[in-house]
């Protein structure tokens, strides 16, 4: 027998190049001013890590309600290698914030396993108005760029699990 069990056991991490990879970025107008910096964080990340401007398109919506219809017609189009959804649902006073959280996350995974391509939830579901703006660049770092580091890494490891062999 040669090496040890782990020595012989292929493993996948995908890495953070992303050169040639065509993202698409759908982002919520509703609290723009939270969602403003989550795209620039995004945006950061992306050509941080080698994709190009010209390889990054960017739709914005009303709501997050909206972002699962604009994902999946994104993702049908066969355009892009992976798809950032972006947006910001603060809880209010009503059960509206559940429906809302539910509902687009369901319709963000949908999407991904309809197309079979990789979708990231970049929504922040927060208590307040304070969660949202530590989470989009202030004390928590930036939502947008943590989930845009997610989406190079998932079109690697999506590449190398399509691979025949």
């Amino acid at each position: 027998m040669n090496g040890s069990r782990e020595d012989r056991i292929r493993e996948l991490s995908g890495g953070y190049s992303g050169a040639g990879q065509r993202i698409g970025v759908v982002v919520s107008r509703f609290n723009e001013f939270i969602t403003k910096s989550l795209l620039s964080g995004c945006v950061e990340c992306l050509v941080g890590h080698g994709v190009s401007d010209r390889d990054i398109e960017v739709v914005w919506v009303p709501g997050a309600l909206e972002l699962g219809l604009a994902v999946s017609l994104m993702a049908k189009s066969g355009k892009f290698d992976a798809i950032i959804a972006l947006g910001a649902v603060i809880r209010g006073e009503t059960a509206h914030f559940d429906v809302v959280v539910n509902q687009s996350a369901a319709a963000l995974a949908k999407a991904s396993e309809t197309y079979l391509l990789p979708v990231l939830n970049g929504v922040l579901t927060t208590e307040d108005l304070d969660q949202a703006i530590s989470r989009a660049g202030a004390k928590s770092g930036n939502k947008g760029f943590d989930v845009a580091l997610a989406a190079i890494e998932m079109v690697n490891i999506s590449k190398d699990l399509s691979k025949t062999e």
